[in-house]
């Protein structure tokens, strides 16, 4: 009873490992699916091949590389990191930093004009119609948000 469980327990494993192989594996008849998802005679013959390998003894990696030898760097879902693939992962890295340093900037340029309009006002220097404009933006609280419940009721009644 014993050797039964041992076997049924090493079979769980097998397929519990081959599962989590397969969802990381792109069917190359399909593309667009993973080879546990496709019904593809490939993904069928890999799948069995992950499960001969797994029972073989061989490790997660071995069994993803010998992937990607056999069917190159695109049947693996997440490619490496390396050179040729630098661009591609570090793009969106690049793009929130443009983008920070370029509300920085701004944030930066908005509080260095408030400063010099409020030297200026200070001085005696008028300001200029835009300036005066900037100022009052900057200085008037915002009207408040949201919607009130007198405002919902004021719609649905139709006024």
């Amino acid at each position: 009873m014993e050797i039964k469980d041992d076997e049924v327990k090493k079979a769980q494993v097998v397929e519990a490992r081959a599962r989590n192989i397969s969802h990381n594996v792109r069917c190359t008849e399909c593309g667009s699916q993973s080879i546990e998802d496709s019904q593809a005679d490939i993904a069928i013959l890999l799948r069995k091949l992950i499960r001969d390998e797994i029972r073989a003894g061989k490790s997660d990696k071995e069994i993803y590389k010998k992937l990607e030898e056999d069917y190159g760097e695109t049947v693996l879902y997440a490619p490496k990191f390396d050179l040729q693939t630098a661009a591609l992962w570090l793009s969106p890295l690049l793009v929130a930093g443009a983008a920070g340093g370029m509300w920085a900037y701004n944030k930066h340029r908005q509080k260095t004009n408030v400063h010099i309009m409020a030297l200026n006002l200070v001085r005696g220097v008028p300001l200029t119609p835009k300036e005066k404009e900037t100022m009052l933006d900057l200085l008037t609280p915002p009207p408040p948000q949201g919607i009130t419940p007198s405002s919902l009721w004021s719609r649905w009644r139709g006024w």
